[in-house]
């Protein structure tokens, strides 16, 4: 019988043992996550999110390859958005990890922006080429953009991620990158609140005002590239309407006036970051 009582308890011990454990942890005492003991009574009240940014993507790829690259090649995202019916989010990089995604990227003076952003990317083509050449960029299905919302709008919540900081990839690295592009429905996102309303719209009178200003005397390239420097874009200052100014009000206009995005310089360019740079005052609080 006492043999038998040996057998049972050593059986049973594994089995006990991490409830006994369980049950005599002592309150205000936790361990990493490699199991070294720390204590966890205090919580510092200075801290926010290391998350700063959420920049969006396509792929320029079908589904599998874009599987195959974001999870087998050096590149990645934190979220792949599927072209499907209906479309599948996959989560391939742990929010609380750096995915390699927006590459060397910067805006408002913030560089390298993997450490301090999340990337969702969108299975999509991007564009197709015409007989004549030119880029035909090819729209976003509906289902897509009523998937891609509600993530967005949990990651800004969870992150505390101002909407100004919701980006494409192309703003945040305009030297050789345009997607989303500008097929992509900015106007939506802003009506469901995640990005700040759409200037052309929202302020389509303060717009329209500045733009028979600048179209009476339109600002020289200096003008240009410090404006667009003050909105957040990472372009260098020459006063010449060079090469890397033509990328980056190409993406500017990819967002701001999706109808023509040659790059030029404009009065309606103008207008738009005119009013972006200087938005109206705030209305004052009731005495």
């Amino acid at each position: 019988m006492n043999r038998l009582r040996q057998v049972a308890a050593a059986l049973l011990l594994p089995l006990l043992l991490p409830l006994l454990t369980a049950g005599c942890a002592t309150p205000g005492m936790g361990t990493t996550e490699g199991g070294i003991p720390v204590v966890t009574t205090h919580t510092a009240k200075g801290q926010d999110s290391r998350v700063l940014f959420l920049v969006i993507h396509y792929t320029v790829a079908d589904r599998a390859q874009s599987l195959h690259i974001l999870t087998e090649r050096e590149v990645s995202a934190h979220y792949l958005l599927t072209d499907e019916t209906p479309p599948r989010i996959h989560r391939l990089v742990d929010e609380n990890r750096r995915a390699w995604h927006s590459g060397v990227s910067g805006w408002k003076g913030h560089r390298l922006l993997n450490a301090s952003s999340i990337g969702i990317e969108i299975v999509h083509p991007g564009f197709r080429k015409r007989p004549d050449g030119e880029r035909e960029y090819l729209p976003f299905p509906e289902a897509q953009i009523d998937a891609l919302i509600p993530l967005v709008r949990d990651i800004v919540a969870r992150h505390q991620i101002r909407p100004e900081r919701v980006l494409g990839h192309g703003e945040v690295t305009p030297a050789y990158k345009e997607d989303p592009g500008p097929t992509f429905p900015w106007h939506r996102l802003a009506a469901a609140g995640v990005v700040p309303p759409l200037p052309g719209l929202a302020q389509a009178a303060r717009v329209a005002a500045q733009r028979a200003t600048y179209e009476a005397a339109l600002p020289d390239a200096a003008w240009f590239q410090q404006q667009l420097q003050q909105w957040g874009y990472v372009i260098e200052r020459t006063g010449q309407w060079d090469e890397q100014s033509r990328r980056v009000m190409m993406n500017f206009q990819m967002r701001y006036r999706p109808a023509l995005y040659r790059g030029d310089m404009d009065a309606e360019s103008a207008a738009l970051l005119w009013v972006l740079n200087n938005p109206p005052p705030a209305p004052k609080a009731a005495p």
